[in-house]
């Protein structure tokens, strides 16, 4: 069982995690939403500076800079951070339009809000795409998460504000939580509070499919 590490841990991680892989963020495709613009755009509308956002998310500068700059993608977690920081929802960093009382998402509709990477050759950790766009005034956000496996099991993990649900549409997962863990096949499923150091991630030689919802507790 590795060590609970604290966020800052994360930080450092998610920051090599950049500098490896710079050309990441570049390289998005068409359909891929973009984050970091976002972010930047509701922290300069909100008149924050980066140290400011830094201080009150516990991420640094340069690695708020990095995904404002598309040199990395945000986790989950930390973008349920950012929003909260930035006074937002998760929902308004997506963008997109948001004036239904309903939303439906076709499969070819949907677009990949961030691909988190890794550092062996600039692999993608795993990808996840948004299920809930156009729902206005929504309190929970639907993920379709594909998850790779990790070569070292020993990674930070990340709390936050608000509540999580995972289903395992395919494959075989390994959940984090505290000093617990489990691993969850097909059709299993976990609801945890988030503020518990958490993290999860394919068990097998292959990619697992899992249906994530967050409630970023606003």
């Amino acid at each position: 069982m590795p060590d609970i590490t604290r966020d800052e841990s994360l930080d450092d991680l998610l920051s090599r995690m950049a500098e490896e892989t710079e050309d990441q963020g570049r390289t998005a495709g068409p359909d891929e939403v973009q984050v970091g613009d976002r972010i930047r755009q509701f922290r300069e509308s909100r008149g924050l500076t980066l140290q400011q956002l830094a201080d009150r998310t516990g991420f640094s500068t340069a690695l708020l800079s990095q995904i404002e700059n598309r040199m990395t993608s945000p986790p989950l977690g930390m973008l349920v951070k950012i929003a909260n920081a930035l006074d937002a929802t998760v929902s308004a960093l997506i963008g997109g339009q948001e004036g239904r009382a309903f939303s439906i998402v076709r499969k070819a509709d949907r677009r990949i809000v961030s691909r988190v990477g890794l550092k062996e050759g600039g692999k993608t950790s795993y990808t996840y795409e948004a299920l809930g766009a156009g729902k206005a005034g929504r309190k929970m956000e639907p993920f379709l998460v594909r998850l790779q496996p990790l070569a070292d099991r020993h990674v930070a993990r990340n709390s936050h504000e608000g509540e999580e649900f995972l289903y395992v549409l395919s494959g075989k997962v390994e959940v984090f939580l505290d000093d617990y863990s489990d691993v969850l096949s097909e059709g299993d499923c976990i609801y945890y509070n988030s503020t518990i150091p958490h993290h999860v991630h394919s068990v097998e030689e292959a990619e697992a499919v899992i249906l994530a919802v967050i409630y970023q507790g606003k």
